[in-house]
């Protein structure tokens, strides 16, 4: 049984589209940190977007674990013309396509950026490859929002839609199991 724990990233305390774009994790919170690396098991392996947010999150979470270099296909979705400017901003710019990205996403796709089944492809191409390599590991992911959901969609079986509803805060964990079959999730955001 392999088992991934996925971990968002420190906040960036943002108020708009972060896709890509390059942004620095807050790692303040010495304590909270603690807590995290103290859940993560410590025999795991670490992995993270290559996106500086999670990559030095990733970093502060490695304490004697293993860490594997970081993997572009972990980004964030893709939001391209969207990525730094404000919901309000693109709902008024966009309001039919910003609109439909979030109510029935899929194959919508932001001007510039990718849809909702792009990212979730590319981001299970990974998880595939290192499953497969690490059989039976347990793997540290840090990686961002829409790439955590996509992994609880495909342990769900449910519908993208369905899983935007979920919650997945910044230095949270969602824990899953693959045991080359089928997946098993485990707690979605949980907070150590």
């Amino acid at each position: 049984m392999t088992t991934w724990h996925w971990v968002r990233h420190g906040p960036t305390h943002e108020k708009a589209f972060v896709g890509w774009r390059d942004m620095p994790a807050d790692l303040s919170d010495h304590a909270q940190i603690a807590r995290l690396n103290a859940h993560l098991p410590d025999e795991a392996i670490v992995v993270a977007s290559d996106l500086i947010r999670a990559s030095a999150t990733a970093d502060v979470l490695t304490a004697g674990r293993r860490r594997l270099p970081d993997h572009q296909d972990l980004r964030e979705f893709h939001f391209g013309a969207w990525d730094g400017k404000h919901f309000s901003e693109v709902a008024r710019t966009h309001p039919e396509l910003s609109r439909a990205y979030w109510e029935t996403p899929g194959d919508i796709i932001p001007p510039g950026g990718e849809s909702w089944n792009q990212s979730a492809s590319r981001v299970a191409r990974v998880v595939d490859t290192l499953s497969a390599r690490y059989r039976g590991a347990h793997i540290v992911a840090v990686a961002h929002f829409g790439v955590i959901l996509t992994q609880v969609q495909r342990a769900m079986g449910a519908t993208a839609a369905d899983v935007l509803a979920h919650k997945i805060d910044n230095l949270s964990v969602t824990d899953m199991r693959f045991d080359g079959t089928r997946w098993h999730l485990g707690r979605i955001n949980h907070q150590p």
